[in-house]
């Protein structure tokens, strides 16, 4: 692919770059009965309930090209909307991308883009089935839409969450935005001065979770093995606390979650003293890290000892919404959960 530096996309043009980043793409899902190169994807479910969710990221807001390797973008833009359709308790089977580019932009530029997103359509098992390119003034601009299925018993909501019901998480939390902390660092530290390479060692698995996010399938997969579905879930992008805050909301309920339940790994809590934060600040509140949240009832957490790798951890339980929303501290204290997740126009 390397050899296509200087192939100017004016000279491609619009169908001839959609021709060149699509032509090698096999369908993977018989509901894809049409993928790319009509007027439309036709897709067909027989019966199946159809999920569709859609995110848009900007450069300059949502992710920063100075330290963001695009394979890694182009992996993390269909992530997240895996993730969402993971969510869901389904299985994704397509996904749309629309890319704005500005006129300067390389045929390499958008081929090492295409290679993460054909990469983590590869690891889901999803098909391309289409998208759009224009011309954009204000950057690079990437739009996913996801396309699942699920059966209509299967499909899961946030909003049936129920008292007494346990409160589970798939991984530690808190280290993309710890990752994000060392990447922010490193930029102004060589601000201007290309000449020394950033000191990233120590902080790999931070900056992975920052950089290159893995969606839960393999929940969605262990749950249907163990006959479990979740009473409500929903995939952390915006942080613990206002994830939580959601189902409750959803679900009129209230929650008890316990600091020393929530999983943080060693080097997001190393990071995180390095710049004099709380750890389970960076968990409740950073956001980023695409773990699936999601509750139980009792009577199913018994079918969790069944042998698996996955970890998934108990940080709490589901009350009368009367009782609050509460994070019980490692000191015992009972602290009012808030939503600091991010606001429009800031992920980070």
């Amino acid at each position: 692919m390397s050899d296509n530096k200087d192939v100017s996309l004016e000279s491609l043009g619009e169908f001839g770059l959609i021709d060149h980043l699509t032509s090698q793409i096999e369908i993977k899902n018989e509901s894809t009965l049409k993928g790319i190169g009509d007027d439309a994807a036709v897709l067909d479910y027989k019966g199946k309930q159809t999920v569709v969710t859609t995110d848009l990221l900007l450069q300059g807001i949502h992710f920063d090209l100075v330290y963001t390797p695009l394979k890694h973008l182009g992996y993390k833009a269909v992530m997240v909307n895996l993730s969402d359709v993971y969510a869901m308790n389904a299985i994704p089977k397509q996904i749309t991308v629309s890319l704005g580019l500005s006129s300067k932009v390389t045929l390499p530029f958008v081929e090492q883009l295409y290679e993460g997103i054909q990469l983590a359509c590869d690891k889901h098992h999803v098909d391309l089935i289409g998208g759009d390119t224009t011309t954009s003034l204000t950057g690079l601009t990437i739009s996913v839409t996801a396309i699942g299925e699920a059966g209509s018993e299967d499909i899961v909501y946030r909003s049936g969450a129920k008292p007494n019901d346990l409160i589970c998480v798939t991984g530690d939390l808190g280290g993309a935005y710890m990752g994000l902390q060392v990447l922010e660092r490193e930029k102004r530290v060589h601000e201007g001065n290309l000449k020394v390479q950033p000191d990233l060692s120590g902080y790999d698995y931070i900056l992975e979770r920052q950089l290159k996010p893995e969606a839960r399938r393999d929940l969605i997969e262990f749950l249907k093995e163990i006959g479990v579905k979740p009473t409500a879930m929903i995939d952390i992008s915006d942080g613990l606390s206002s994830e939580i805050l959601h189902i409750c909301k959803q679900s009129n309920t209230g929650c008890r979650i316990y600091e020393n339940k929530i999983p943080i790994d060693h080097v997001t809590s190393l990071m995180a003293e390095e710049i004099n934060m709380n750890p389970t600040i960076a968990a409740l509140n950073g956001g980023e890290d695409y773990e699936l949240l999601f509750t139980i009832s009792m009577a199913d957490y018994e079918k969790f000892s069944k042998e698996t790798d996955l970890k998934i951890y108990t940080i709490g339980h589901i009350t009368e919404e009367s009782k609050g929303k509460i994070l019980v501290s490692n000191s015992d204290q009972e602290i009012a959960l808030q939503a600091q997740g991010w606001n429009m126009g800031s992920h980070h």
